[in-house]
């Protein structure tokens, strides 16, 4: 609903044209949550911005019913920047690919999570260059056979929760694309935060690097593989909810409901508001075989956000200031006229 004229949207009110990606692929699925998910946070089509890059993902702006804007390559937290501050009542949802938000685009990624500015950054992450034909990106795992490695890549990929953190990052979630409530239920907790919303997306290009994220993608495997976060509940999963995380020393360990006299009130409780952000780190890099993958709202700290604080200044460097105009500015000196 939208809170100024209580308005009643549907997924349907930000659908527009005809989705152009392979069979099968995540971006389709995941541009079915957005439109669910824009339609009960309920901001007007109007009041939204939907921008990105290039890439197979930084299409999806042409099948939104919204402001509008695919940018060049890597620059889409730069534009997405410059709407945000130039008009801070839009909403701006931002569209990157891990090529394209991490490689040529990952100062820009940085920066805009350093500085806090009040957008959703939606990364889409299938571990590969999709549009320019399958070659390796900066999440491909070492060894990853592709076009442009194919003796497989000698390097260690990027984890983007790692970035996210370092670059003292105040929101991070994580969805698998196939998970529809999962992804909305993650998307609207990026609406709500104020300051960078970094949510990772996990999905497979099913026509270069299909099964990346096979140990999630299916329902029944999320149920054994993965574990659901939420603030305030104790971390359990497993397909009937009998495993759970602990602390070991520094780390984290793996434990068994009801073996040892283990209790569900033994088991860590998840705290996404936490300002020290040590355990929620390791609980963002956890993977497997040996520990699930946590997905949901991993962190979600408020911080002062950068477009707020940009027009704060302005409003008290004006006051102190004898113009406000730039004939104002003309007249606060000597003046003559020439005849």
């Amino acid at each position: 609903m939208d809170n100024n004229n209580n308005t009643l949207y549907t997924a349907k009110d930000f659908k527009k044209g005809q989705p152009r990606w392979c069979p099968g692929c995540g971006d389709h699925f995941f541009l079915a949550s957005l439109h669910k998910a824009m339609a009960e946070i309920g901001v007007a089509p109007w009041e939204t911005a939907v921008i990105s890059g290039i890439g197979c993902s930084s299409r999806l702006p042409y099948y939104m019913n919204t402001y509008a804007m695919q940018t060049i390559h890597g620059r889409a937290a730069a534009i997405s920047t410059g709407a945000k501050v130039a008009n801070p009542h839009l909403t701006v949802w931002q569209i990157s690919g891990d090529g394209d938000g991490l490689a040529i685009g990952g100062n820009h990624f940085i920066h805009a999570i350093r500085r806090n500015i009040d957008i959703n950054m939606i990364l889409l992450n299938n571990r590969i260059y999709g549009l320019t034909k399958g070659q390796y990106s900066p999440t491909s795992p070492r060894g990853f056979v592709s076009k442009s490695s194919p003796y497989g890549t000698v390097e260690d990929p990027f984890h983007p929760a790692e970035l996210c953190f370092g670059a003292r990052g105040r929101f991070f979630a994580r969805a698998v694309a196939t998970d529809a409530a999962g992804t909305v239920e993650i998307l609207k907790a990026a609406y709500r935060h104020k300051g960078a919303a970094v949510c990772e997306i996990l999905q497979n290009c099913v026509i270069f690097n299909d099964g990346t994220h096979a140990s999630v993608y299916k329902k029944e495997d999320r149920a054994r593989n993965a574990i659901y976060l939420e603030h305030g509940k104790p971390m359990i999963f497993g397909e009937n909810r009998e495993y759970g995380l602990m602390q070991e020393g520094f780390g984290l360990k793996v434990v068994r409901l009801g073996e040892d006299g283990i209790t569900e009130k033994d088991i860590l409780v998840h705290d996404a508001h936490c300002l020290d952000n040590t355990l929620q780190l390791k609980l963002a890099l956890m993977e497997g075989p040996d520990f699930p993958i946590a997905l949901g709202v991993i962190r979600d700290v408020e911080a002062p956000t950068y477009e707020e604080a940009v027009h704060a200044q302005i409003e008290e460097v004006s006051a102190k200031k004898p113009y406000h105009s730039f004939e104002e500015l003309l007249m606060t000196n000597d003046t003559w006229e020439v005849k």
